[in-house]
């Protein structure tokens, strides 16, 4: 076992998990919240229908009822996972604004809920999915006040860093768009997460790379690396009806993802490896529902082939 790995408690890759206990000194449990958000690229500022893959719900299937505040989201969210807490050890939580893009608002807006989360009782960090093209200045400057009080991390959906490949699922913006975005946080000390998919069309291990390769020139803080799922109701759902486009088997993930991993600058915080497509949705890959076993395969297999994260990237190789 590499000296990286007994650095992460053993596991192959740094985990959030493995940081989250190192920064706050104890567990700490995602809670996700719809802040009432659209999408630039579903109102027709940017386009129509959004990218071929989200679903209705912005990619916030998991979240709580727009229709509550906030704190009665958060409220909502602890009570659904209250069995999972801990008895005897400490933890605490992070509100996740999950559903469509959360900087799309006006700002007053936007310091009003966002406040609300971070002045939620247990909330020791703000997680905000959103887009790179809609971070202005006065956005920023706001996330740079609220990151004074508790942390506050911006997850951005790159999905991948070929501007073709965004180009055909709609993604409305290009690679470009990040890396200033990514700049002007990092300016602000905000740590950026960066989303990736794995299996997009068109793409295999080359055009990930490229991908893993540009967030480590980025010096990126975090990753989510995750598995495309075909929903139902998206047009990458009609394309793949008509035998468009391809769902990834397992052996063909682990082969992509244990590349990125090895890829990737170890120092990368490694937020996600694998996703949840909502099982109402899902058409396919569906051996991703039984999420339990693949992350014990994963794992498993990652330590059986000597698999650990950064050992490309330090070699040379990646």
């Amino acid at each position: 076992m590499s000296t990286m790995c007994r650095l992460w408690d053993d596991k192959p890759y740094h985990s959030l998990d493995w940081e989250v206990q190192r920064t706050f000194g104890k567990k700490l449990y995602r809670l996700s919240v719809d802040g009432g958000m659209n999408c630039p690229n579903r109102d027709g500022t940017v386009g129509t229908g959004g990218c071929m893959f989200c679903s209705a719900g912005g990619s916030g299937d998991f979240a709580e009822d727009r229709r509550f505040s906030v704190s009665e989201q958060l409220s909502l969210a602890k009570n659904r996972i209250s069995r999972k807490l801990p008895k005897t050890k400490p933890y605490g939580f992070i509100a996740y604004f999950q559903a469509f893009t959360n900087t799309y608002a006006p700002v007053e807006y936007l310091e009003k809920i966002f406040t609300e989360a971070i002045d939620t009782d247990g909330i020791e960090a703000l997680s905000i999915a959103t887009r790179p093209d809609c971070l202005p200045p006065e956005v920023l400057e706001l996330l740079e006040r609220l990151n004074q009080k508790k942390p506050v991390w911006i997850e951005l959906g790159l999905q991948t860093a070929d501007d073709r490949t965004a180009d055909f699922f709609g993604r409305g913006y290009h690679t470009s768009c990040f890396t200033e975005a990514r700049a002007a946080l990092r300016h602000r000390n905000i740590p950026v997460i960066a989303h990736v998919i794995l299996g997009l069309p068109g793409e295999g291990q080359e055009e990930v790379l490229n991908t893993i390769r540009y967030l480590n020139e980025q010096k990126i803080d975090g990753v989510k690396l995750q598995l495309l799922h075909i929903l139902k109701g998206t047009r990458l759902a009609k394309l793949y009806e008509a035998d468009g486009v391809h769902a990834l088997t397992f052996p063909e993930y682990e082969d992509l993802l244990f590349s990125a991993l090895a890829a990737l600058r170890p120092e990368t915080v490694v937020h996600r490896i694998t996703g949840d497509g909502p099982k109402r949705l899902l058409i396919a890959p569906l051996w991703s529902t039984d999420k339990k076993r693949v992350l014990n395969t994963l794992l498993h297999d990652m330590k059986e082939q000597g698999i650990y994260q950064g050992q490309w990237f330090l070699s040379g190789k990646g």
